[in-house]
């Protein structure tokens, strides 16, 4: 028996050795930890189950039946973060450099398959250079296999990716298919075909940073929702994000009250919105002194900054933000803030996150570049998004509420649940300027008769009170009592209860 758990030890030390020291080593050189310290940073210490650790590729061409390592290039299991069950893998790059085999598929699809079954999320530590070419299709088949289980979780569970060095071809549309992206900066690169296809077959020079890096991901193409500095870093805002969410869509978000008061009330939101009504402001102030101690998870803020997405507490319940920032874009929807936002809106309907929105919204982004690019169908995203969710939905207009934009941003109409205005708000077809040069064009040779009827048309309609007499605006609030009152909604809307009309899925207009 001696002997026996002798030869054990010595496989679980083959195992834990990955491609051996001087591998390590170069791992560390670029700046990154190997898979088994990630995990040991991500994870509850001394919580992670390990799975599959003496699974070896079966692939006996080009010399691989030589080439045997315990674990195959993925570490696979379960653990808790704060105590809470998450499974993970993550890509030993040591290893084959990570390369994708059939057996390392499998134990990937392992642990999805055991996660959807219990209900908890996965997070993926991507650290690959792809399909292990030497198994040619039976890669090809283990990435379609892992596809397909992340079509099956989506909405199910959670599900998590963080890029940690080379994520390329096939490779990343596993990440795609995912609800989160985080990169980290200098280490790691997305892209479908690498700087030298991309050179034979359309001439352009192009190195990988500027493909496929985090910097590119995050701010020009939205496929990457945030950007870290190292490894370290990346690793602790994943758990950070893992607090907000719940374990699969069979639960609620964890409960997590603070010491900050429902009813605090922030007298310098009184003055935040300027007189003139083309004046930007901040509307991440709103945010962060509206949530419990201003602590506010951002998604995606370094793209399409004319929205701002992202998850926050009131009154210790998990809440999805969605804002228009004034101070770019005046708040303009187009076509990229329509999709980010659509998109997080639907996760947050997928797991039982009730939807907060601060409206200030002047329109739609005019242009050809929009109609030609499709703004219509990829507002209408957002429209959908709304439209079909049944969580919670709690609406504030601080300003600007202008034509179909008004309709998007979770009117009434769309089923929202309590829709606030703050006293300035301006809900209207379109501003007064535009209104009236279209309605009195007879008039626009007097410019005096024609600020005549400016002025007219803003006392008429420069107000909440025309949508409030309808029923569309539930009440006029206080600037300062938003807080308050949004935390008395969530309470009054805890059991909300919702259905859409049965079908097998919608047909988003993608």
């Amino acid at each position: 028996m001696h002997e026996i758990l002798e030869q054990l030890e010595r496989k679980r030390a083959a195992a834990r050795l990955g491609g051996g020291q001087r591998r390590i080593d170069a791992q560390h050189a670029k700046g990154k930890l190997t898979a088994r310290e990630r995990i040991e940073v991500l994870l509850d210490e001394g919580s992670f189950e390990e799975w599959d650790m003496f699974v070896e590729h079966r692939c006996a061409d080009f010399g691989m039946a030589e080439q045997k390592i315990p674990g195959d290039g993925v570490v696979t299991g379960y653990g808790t973060i704060d105590g809470r069950l998450v499974f993970v893998f993550s890509q030993d790059f040591t290893v084959f450099g990570g390369a994708l085999s059939e057996a390392h598929a499998e134990k990937i699809c392992k642990i999805m398959d055991q996660a959807m079954k219990v209900g908890a999320p996965v997070i993926g530590l991507n650290d690959s250079g792809g399909a292990r070419i030497q198994e040619g299709v039976a890669s090809l088949g283990g990435y379609a296999e892992v596809f397909q289980r992340n079509v099956l979780a989506s909405g199910v569970i959670p599900q998590i990716s963080v890029i940690m060095g080379p994520c390329a071809g096939g490779a990343v549309y596993s990440p795609a298919m995912t609800d989160f992206i985080f990169m980290v900066q200098d280490t790691s690169y997305m892209f479908v075909t690498g700087p030298d296809v991309v050179k034979t077959v359309t001439h352009e020079e192009v190195t990988a940073e500027e493909l496929g890096g985090a910097l590119t991901h995050t701010t020009k193409s939205g496929v990457a929702d945030r950007a870290f500095q190292n490894d370290i870093e990346a690793l602790l805002m994943v758990r950070r994000l893992f607090n907000y969410l719940p374990l699969s869509n069979r639960e609620r978000p964890p409960l997590r009250k603070s010491g900050d008061p429902i009813d605090r009330a922030e007298l310098s939101l009184d003055t935040l919105v300027p007189d003139n009504p083309n004046k930007p402001y901040d509307m991440k102030e709103l945010i962060l002194k509206t949530v419990d101690d201003g602590d506010f998870f951002e998604i995606q803020p370094d793209y399409a900054k004319n929205i701002i997405v992202g998850f926050a507490r009131m009154d210790g319940q998990t809440v999805g933000i969605v804002a228009n920032q004034p101070l770019v874009l005046a708040g303009c929807l187009d076509i990229k803030s329509s999709i980010k936002a659509a998109r997080f809106v639907r996760f947050c309907d997928a797991f039982h996150i009730p939807v907060i929105t601060f409206v200030d919204v002047p329109g739609f982004m005019p242009g050809t570049a929009q109609e030609y690019g499709g703004i219509i169908k990829h507002g209408a995203k957002l429209l959908y998004a709304y439209a079909e969710a049944t969580v919670p939905k709690i609406t504030v207009i601080t300003r600007k509420a202008y034509g179909g934009a008004y309709d998007v941003m979770a009117s009434k109409h769309l089923r929202g649940d309590v829709n606030f205005a703050w006293p300035n708000a301006e809900i209207a077809v379109m501003g007064a300027k535009g209104a009236v040069e279209i309605i009195f064009r007879e008039d626009k040779k007097d410019p005096a008769k024609l600020a005549e009827r400016e002025a007219e048309y803003k006392r008429r309609f420069a107000n909440p009170f025309v949508a409030a007499e309808r029923g569309y605006i539930d009440d006029v609030i206080l600037p300062h009592e938003t807080r308050k009152r949004i935390c008395r909604s969530l309470a009054m809307l805890k059991d909300k209860k919702l259905d859409n009309p049965w079908r097998k899925h919608g047909n988003i207009p993608l």
